[in-house]
C-alpha cells in the first residue's frame, strides 16, 4: 500500500470517528467533496496548508493521519516516560501553589 493510498484510509477512519460527512469536512477546510474523495480514495495527495486544516477539524495529530491506528505501540517505555511527565507536571503544579498561597498570606500581613 502507498502513502497515499494510506493516508486516505486513515482520513476517512478518522472523518467517521469524527461523524462528518465528507460535505461537512470538505467545507471546513475549504475543498470540494470531489477533492476530498480523490484524497479519501488515494488517487491525489494533500499540501502541507491542507494537512493542517485537516488536522485542526479533525482535532487529531498529524501523526495519525500518516499511522495506523493498530501501528501505534503503547509499551512499558513509553508508559514509564508519560507517567514522569505526568509527575513532573504535578510537583510543577504543587511548587506554583505553594508559591500563590505564600504571596496570599504576604498581602494578607500587609
Amino acid at each position: 500500500m502507498n502513502i497515499k493510498s494510506s493516508f486516505g484510509e486513515n482520513l476517512k477512519f478518522y472523518r467517521k470517528e469524527k461523524h462528518l460527512s465528507q460535505e461537512e469536512l470538505s467545507e471546513r477546510v475549504g475543498i470540494s467533496v470531489k477533492h476530498l474523495s480523490s484524497i479519501e480514495r488515494g488517487l491525489t495527495f494533500v499540501s502541507a496548508e491542507l494537512l493542517e486544516k485537516l488536522t485542526v477539524s479533525l482535532d487529531i495529530p498529524v501523526f495519525c493521519l500518516f499511522v495506523k491506528q493498530n501501528e501505534i505501540v503503547y509499551n512499558d517505555t513509553t508508559l514509564n516516560m508519560i507517567d514522569r511527565v505526568i509527575e513532573i507536571i504535578e510537583n510543577h503544579l504543587m511548587k506554583t501553589i505553594e508559591v500563590i498561597k505564600s504571596d496570599i498570606r504576604k498581602n494578607d500581613n500587609n
